[in-house]
């Protein structure tokens, strides 16, 4: 299992691929495929059939996962690269820009 620097609720940033620039917030991370749904980002067009939840069917938008490595960490507006440290016997994200702890 590989260890991801970004977690649940994360603000990050695209930095590569077709949305690149973009911003948005970490809705769920897919530990298996290193990948991550990203609030309003890669979205895509999926059609459903009726069904008793969606009575109508239809085209529904939603998000697509995106790979991490295309994600990168957003501190106070700025991307930052994350790096992990020891603080009082605990194991703490810090931001390689800052040096603060997030």
């Amino acid at each position: 299992m590989t260890k991801l620097k970004l977690k649940t609720g994360d603000t990050v940033k695209v930095i590569a691929g077709d949305h690149k620039g973009e911003e948005g917030k970490i809705l769920e991370i897919i530990i298996a495929k290193n990948r991550a749904i990203v609030e309003g980002i890669n979205m895509i067009s999926k059609h459903t059939k009726p069904s008793a939840t969606n009575p109508q069917g239809g085209i529904i938008k939603k998000e697509a996962p995106i790979h991490i490595s295309n994600l990168m960490l957003v501190e106070n507006g700025k991307p930052t690269k994350v790096g992990y440290r020891m603080e009082d016997g605990k194991k703490v994200r810090f931001s390689k820009n800052t040096n603060e702890v997030i």
